[in-house]
């Protein structure tokens, strides 16, 4: 009785299962980079905004304070975008005939809000509090990195759940002190471990599995 399948048709069969399970091992791995990359994360990316504000200089130069501009940061989710009157606070003083300030200077005079570009960013189905995490002693730059030294404001973080999930775990890595929430300039002391541990309990974050239940940031 004649083959139905001649004898190479095995090694083509073996070749073909070899060619699938590499071909979607590399799929895996090229969806994962891209998942993780800045094209869909927007880490690093800087966004066009309709003022060039800086941060360096207006944080990392002048001092000024996270809670002058975000005023809303301590006691709200939303930490708050300062109104145009924030702005010429000082802008009705210095820097009056500016070019690039001209923006602010017409949303002042027909009061109209500055439409800022938001730059980090969560999804519509993610619940973020800005106020519980600076009561429980996360510092600004946990998330939003090193602002002081931000010409353009960038995302520093993925921001992704893998990042939330990693402080989540494991909180203690980066408690501070309340009263160095917003110091941009603090460093994490040698014995962090210790610290973040008497941070924790002082400030009442001991119940960890709440902090990686699904209801916790999806609700």
């Amino acid at each position: 009785m004649a083959q139905l399948f001649k004898p190479w048709t095995n090694s083509l069969a073996r070749g073909t299962i070899y060619v699938l399970i590499l071909g979607g091992a590399l799929g895996g791995w090229i969806a994962y980079g891209i998942q993780t990359s800045p094209y869909a994360s927007y880490q690093g990316v800087v966004r066009d905004q309709p003022v060039p504000f800086s941060h360096e200089h207006h944080v990392g130069g002048l001092g000024i304070d996270c809670r002058y501009c975000h005023t809303s940061v301590t006691d709200s989710s939303f930490a708050g975008l300062p109104a145009t009157q924030v702005c010429m606070t000082c802008h009705s003083q210095i820097w009056t005939n500016a070019a690039l300030l001209e923006p602010v200077r017409q949303s002042w005079r027909t009061q109209t809000p500055i439409h800022w570009t938001r730059v980090n960013s969560l999804p519509g189905y993610v619940y973020f509090d800005h106020s519980i995490h600076v009561a429980k002693g996360v510092g600004c730059a946990t998330c939003h990195g090193p602002v002081d030294r931000m010409p353009l404001m960038y995302q520093a973080q993925t921001l992704q759940m893998r990042f939330c999930l990693d402080c989540h775990r494991d909180p203690t890595q980066y408690l501070r002190p309340r009263d160095q929430v917003f110091n941009m300039a603090y460093q994490p002391p040698p014995d962090q471990a210790r610290l973040g541990r008497e941070l924790a309990e002082r400030y009442h974050v001991r119940d960890v599995q709440s902090l990686t239940n699904c209801s916790t940031c999806h609700r």
